[in-house]
């Protein structure tokens, strides 16, 4: 089989997330931050792209407003930016909606896209599940990504069962799902990473919870 190729799309690694009513809860921006600029750090070093994504609300948004300190990228992720980098700015969810991400992607030949950073719950999710429908196969990095806790009116989930049901949720179908020890590993043999699919999730979830 030929070589995966591979970008690395950091989402929203932006200081928004490391503090107030946004900030990542789970896994802990503490430990989430260092395996992503471990991921940068491996991406660059295999020479693989690399995409820093920002999300924007505009300018005198209460939240994610440019030209704000909680706009701008995580330090530790900025001093790592190079020329080579591409620079997105987005306003939905999805790294690819009204962005000209995917035509980088065909640009640089890649057929696999690797998700790190913010939110578990709302971008890396939705950039998932669109990438299903441009062709384009995912690679999800556990420790490198993260939730906070929600509830509204139709429930209420605390951040570790967000996302550790979201990991799941995107293993069974729209993306592989690994540490980024695992990803590291396999960005060095050029492989892919194995999921798993939703016929067999079911089946294993059947298996662990009987009916009654």
């Amino acid at each position: 089989m030929p070589a995966t190729r591979r970008a690395l799309i950091l989402v929203d690694v932006q200081q928004q997330y490391f503090s107030g009513p946004l900030e990542i809860q789970y896994p802990p921006h503490q430990e989430s931050l260092p395996m992503i600029t471990k991921a940068i750090d491996a991406a660059a070093a295999a020479g693989i792209p690399i995409a820093a994504i920002q999300h924007s609300e505009g300018e005198g948004a209460p939240a994610f407003a440019p030209g704000t300190a909680e706009y701008e990228l995580h330090p530790e992720v900025e001093a790592r930016r190079d020329e080579s980098w591409k620079a997105v700015v987005k306003q939905y969810g999805s790294v690819y909606a009204g962005t000209d991400v995917a035509a980088w992607l065909k640009k640089h030949d890649v057929d696999t896209v690797t998700l790190v950073g913010y939110m578990t719950n709302n971008c890396i999710l939705a950039s998932a599940v669109e990438a299903e429908f441009l062709g384009i196969t995912t690679e999800v990095l556990s420790d490198a990504t993260g939730a906070i806790n929600l509830s509204n009116e139709a429930g209420t989930a605390d951040a570790k069962t967000v996302h550790t049901t979201l990991m799941a949720l995107l293993n069974s179908n729209w993306a592989a799902v690994a540490s980024t020890d695992a990803w590291a590993k396999a960005l060095d043999s050029g492989k892919a990473l194995e999921k798993s699919d939703l016929g067999s999730s079911a089946v294993a979830g059947a298996a662990l919870h009987p009916a009654s």
